[in-house]
């Protein structure tokens, strides 16, 4: 396990910056046989909040979502990679956007596809929201 010393905030948000690849299979794809958009809703919030988790290390829960925009179709048989960064750090929430970019599996390059912001809140163990810096090693 790495041990951090102590951090910027812009390295701890570096540092908590989380990627998850995916192949789009016909299981994950609607009737036009593009990726269903719930199915990249879920994917975009399940990596936003890996990435705030990992920013902050407490409990959060999902409040809002500011927009999300799908720019480009993504059919069944791409390759997807949803990047996860903290946007901004609130008093005890925290923003995070999410890009997913499209690869064609047997083209080169890639293409965002998809961005949306996802809001978190940091809550304690009464379900109370609570600072999201607090207890944190940052300079």
């Amino acid at each position: 396990m790495e041990i951090y010393s102590k951090m910027t905030l812009e390295e701890k948000i570096s540092a908590s910056e989380t990627r998850v690849c995916t192949t789009v299979f016909p299981f994950l794809t609607n009737h036009h046989d593009t990726l269903f958009g719930g199915k990249a809703m879920a994917i975009m919030d399940e990596v936003s909040f890996m990435a705030a988790t990992r920013f902050c290390r407490k409990t959060l829960v999902t409040v809002s979502t500011d927009r999300i925009d799908f720019k480009k179709a993504i059919p069944s048989g791409s390759i997807i990679e949803a990047i996860a960064r903290v946007e901004s750090v609130g008093r005890t929430s925290l923003k995070i956007k999410v890009e997913i970019y499209l690869e064609h599996m047997y083209e080169e390059g890639r293409e965002l596809a998809i961005q949306g912001l996802f809001t978190f809140v940091a809550l304690d163990e009464n379900k109370k929201p609570v600072p999201v810096l607090q207890g944190l090693d940052i300079d």
